[in-house]
């Protein structure tokens, strides 16, 4: 299928070329940061890698290396984000959320909720080569409850595949029965189910689930659980009605009111820039009555704006 993202592969590519054009705008005084963000962002992923390649055969040195030595700041957090393979940047951005001080739950629960069974599986084996440790006893040992068991479950990138028109009506009967008509909550219900099932059933059971009790899921687990297991169960729900809504939901908390969570920013922008930035863009558009490109301009600046804009890839009027 075509992609979705802003980010594509340069057609005259020539990474010899470009790790020259690189090692030109870090050399001498001062560094041109335009240079280096306008080559970086015309290039795919994979076309970084080959560049980072040559310029280690070119120049003896590593290219990511001599960036970090150049840059500073946020500016220097994206570009490093975005020299880094796909799957190995999940395996950092979990790592760190699990290594760094305290626990960054926001970064475990958008990246495990979002991604696909097959991109889990790579991803806890790479982060076993990396680290040498087991990435579900890492999460295991740094979160508890409810919360990590709903990660463990997400962990294990078992969901069913397709819609089971048999269990539709009995999904939605047991996801009732474990909230809105219990006195507490059997919070199992809600990880069995929203943990299991595939993004496309997922949505016919929150269809019936309505038509039953009246309420969207989502409202149900507003009032039926709270903190870390709330926030997992409905980025769970978001991604199945919309993977694109829910980076655009997250992408406009990340700049709303006072201060940046530039954290998250760039995670979203880098990752999903090869993936479906353009659905993003459009479902931000249709949400918040303003577009991603003019948010972006509002909330940032200088070389790290002018990157996010081009990450971006336009502005939706």
């Amino acid at each position: 299928e075509a992609s979705r993202g802003t980010v594509k592969a340069h057609g005259g590519f020539n990474a010899n070329d470009d790790a020259e054009v690189l090692f030109k705008a870090m050399k001498g005084l001062g560094t041109d940061e335009d240079a280096i963000l306008q080559l970086l962002i015309a290039r795919s992923n994979a076309q970084r890698q080959e560049i980072k390649a040559a310029f280690k055969t070119l120049h003896g040195n590593d290219l990511v290396d001599n960036l970090k030595s150049e840059l500073g700041g946020k500016f220097e957090s994206l570009i490093v984000a975005l020299m880094t393979p796909p799957i190995m940047y999940d395996v950092t951005c979990l790592r760190d959320a699990i290594k760094g001080a305290g626990t960054d739950e926001k970064g475990l629960i958008e990246i495990l909720a979002s991604r696909l069974p097959n991109e889990v599986n790579e991803i806890k084996s790479l982060y076993k080569r990396e680290h040498n440790d087991d990435l579900e006893e890492d999460v295991t040992g740094d979160t508890g409850g409810h919360f990590g068991r709903m990660l463990v479950v997400l962990l294990q990138a078992s969901r069913q595949q397709g819609i089971q028109e048999d269990l539709i009506q009995s999904d939605a009967q047991a996801l009732l029965a474990a909230g809105e008509q219990k006195y507490g909550t059997d919070e199992g219900q809600f990880i069995t189910i929203l943990g299991n099932r595939s993004n496309a059933h997922l949505r016919r059971v929150f269809e019936e689930y309505r038509k039953l009790s009246g309420y969207e899921i989502e409202e149900s687990i507003q009032r039926e659980t709270s903190g870390t297991l709330q926030e997992v169960l409905l980025a769970v729900v978001k991604c199945a009605r919309s993977v694109p809504g829910y980076f655009a939901e997250s992408l406009y908390n990340s700049m709303k009111g006072a201060g940046t969570d530039d954290q998250n920013l760039i995670r979203i922008m880098v990752s999903r820039s090869e993936v479906d930035m353009m659905d993003i863009r459009t479902e931000f558009r249709k949400r918040f009555a303003t577009s991603l490109h003019k948010t972006i301009q509002g909330d940032t600046s200088g070389d790290y704006r002018k990157a996010l804009q081009l990450l971006c890839g336009g502005d939706d009027a």
